[in-house]
């Protein structure tokens, strides 16, 4: 309660004050390699598969991609989804339906939206909810006419007074907003709606991502009735060699707060966040910026860049991601999909793929020039008591410790070490500007000053198989440190025929200052971890062989040439969610 509080004093200080591999495409559709066969069998026909997750939300079967319309309505949080019934590929899309009352347990309902219409005859395409006056929810979304153009349609719930709005409707005026030569839109490059934000002229206001050859941009569409949409004549934003937008995301941030702002929240202090997730790279990136609601207009602030070297919400396996404000606990939550690195044949034989992310609570930084992501606290219910702790351990050289009495596949791990000297860490050179290939060319066997240094996870006892997620500091010629944290999956299976991508990141702190943080969440075939207390964050999907289920390991490792202090480590083995 307090610091709900907090956030409405938050509020209206902010309205009223002055001052390197390439991925699948997510569209590709393999119509050969569909499964129907799924649809007789069970949930407990996978229930022993090792790379099911523990808790982090997957259906029992088949493909799942971008996380839709997510939202609170009287007290329960609705999550939507893409998802095909018939198989483990994309394909046959429908927005199937779950809810939750603490964002962790889930509990599922028939598919909310799936083609019944001539507007959406041939698929259900992502979109967005948003919350009208009045409590009403109403959801945009993209439909697949019968000339496979892409079309923008609305749905409606049934039954409002029904907490979990097991029935939607759609309008018989759908298609709302479609592409016309008039228009010069790609018919083609024109889809996934955002939440609709509402101007002090009381007209609403919807972004939907498109592309002409390489130029990526966001349509801004205009209504006074949210069924009457005319296109306005300039875009939100647009960038050159971006290609096409999908899944656009535009919602506002408070400065100096951790809490979050409703979606049609505008304000002297209010900054903005533009997220696009680009479809010719499979990564969410964003700027932070300003919005002038009388022109319409989004700039992103000085220094920030739109497109591939851009800041990331994820420098892993996160896309396709959606943001809600949580009106109960005034927070924005981020959810994001986490795509597969098996082989199209190894997820047709395991029945699934594709998992959500852990939500995230997302806010702007102290600094101003990022966000910063945490997963949401009611994951901490989950956590086994007590945890398993380490304090003030001195890591030497190469040191490997065990971290035993916690189940290793299964964990959450939060682990801080203490820098107090960078005089024997590498120096860095100008030209490394690319965490990524840093990464690659100086991952976890190669050794420096201070780095790499971290966690081992999903581990086997051989060391023939794992994933580290570590540090490496470097410092410049003016002695100013640089951290780099990476997550080295080039190790993480012995199943060659998996993407095994090294990511990495850039993280925005000083070590001397402060101490460094790294948490992971570690769940089977995930390894979901946060570095600088949420300022960069790496996903990893992997597949071990031999390190699954009581056969994992976890270690925390030094292979630098100098010692480094762990400050503390505590590990959770954690339990498993209710997901129906």
């Amino acid at each position: 309660m307090a610091k709900f509080s907090l956030c409405l004093l938050l509020l209206f200080t902010v309205l009223f004050g002055h001052g390197i591999v390439e991925l699948e495409a997510t569209h590709h559709i393999y119509s050969r390699l569909q499964t129907p066969q799924n649809e007789t069998k069970t949930p407990w026909d996978y229930r022993f598969q090792p790379y099911r997750t523990g808790y982090h939300f997957q259906p029992p079967w088949h493909w799942i991609n971008d996380p839709n319309g997510p939202m609170i309505y009287k007290g329960i949080y609705h999550l939507f989804y893409q998802y095909n019934p018939k198989g483990a590929v994309w394909g046959n899309i429908v927005w199937a339906h779950s809810t939750s009352r603490d964002l962790i347990n889930w509990f599922p309902h028939p598919p909310a939206i799936f083609p019944s219409q001539k507007s959406d005859v041939n698929g259900c395409w992502s979109g967005s909810a948003t919350i009208l006056p009045g409590e009403k929810p109403v959801i945009l979304y993209t439909g697949i006419d019968p000339d496979k153009k892409q079309v923008q349609n609305i749905a409606y719930p049934k039954d409002l007074s029904d907490p979990y709005l097991k029935e939607w409707v759609k309008s018989d005026k759908n298609p709302l907003m479609a592409p016309d030569n008039v228009n010069n839109i790609n018919a083609s490059s024109f889809r996934d709606p955002t939440t609709a934000w509402q101007g002090p002229d009381n007209i609403w206001r919807v972004a939907i991502g498109s592309k002409i050859n390489d130029l990526g941009f966001a349509i801004l569409y205009k209504s006074k009735d949210f069924l009457n949409w005319v296109k306005a004549k300039r875009p939100l934003h647009a960038a050159r060699h971006t290609g096409m937008w999908e899944c656009v995301d535009f919602y506002p941030v408070a400065p100096n707060s951790h809490c979050g702002l409703d979606t049609s929240t505008l304000g002297p202090n209010v900054k903005h966040v533009l997220k696009i997730s680009l479809d010719d790279t499979k990564h969410d990136y964003y700027t932070i910026g300003s919005y002038n609601y009388t022109t319409d207009k989004y700039t992103p602030d000085k220094g920030l860049i739109d497109g591939d070297a851009g800041l990331k919400y994820d420098y892993g396996k996160f896309y396709a991601s959606k943001t809600f404000f949580d009106s109960a606990k005034s927070r924005r939550i981020l959810w994001g999909w986490i795509n597969e690195s098996q082989s199209v044949a190894d997820d047709i034989k395991k029945g699934w793929a594709g998992v959500q992310a852990i939500p995230r609570n997302i806010y702007l930084d102290g600094s101003g020039k990022q966000l910063v992501q945490w997963p949401v606290s009611e994951l901490e219910q989950l956590r086994s008591s007590p945890p398993i702790n380490v304090f003030d351990k001195r890591l030497e050289a190469g040191e490997l410790h065990e971290v035993t009495g916690v189940t290793a596949a299964q964990a959450d791990v939060e682990i801080t070490f203490e820098i107090t000297d960078i005089s024997k860490a590498e120096e860095y050179r100008p030209r490394w500007t690319h965490a990524q290939w840093l990464c690659n060319t100086k991952n976890a066997s190669v050794r420096g000053g201070l780095g790499p240094f971290g966690l081992r996870v999903l581990a086997s006892s051989d060391s023939q198989e794992y994933t580290s997620v570590f540090f490496r500091v470097f410092k410049k010629a003016d002695n100013k440190p640089v951290v780099l944290m990476c997550s080295d999956q080039s190790r993480s299976s012995l199943n060659e025929d998996n993407d095994k991508t090294t990511y990495g990141a850039f993280v925005d702190v000083d070590p001397i200052k402060d101490k460094l943080s790294l948490r992971s969440l570690i769940d089977h075939s995930i390894v979901e971890s946060f570095g600088g207390s949420g300022r960069a964050c790496i996903t990893a999907r992997v597949y071990p062989i031999t390190a699954i289920e009581d056969k994992a390991r976890l270690y925390a490792f030094n292979n630098a040439t100098e010692a480094v202090t762990i400050s503390t480590l505590s590990a959770w083995s954690m339990k498993k969610a209710q997901i129906s």
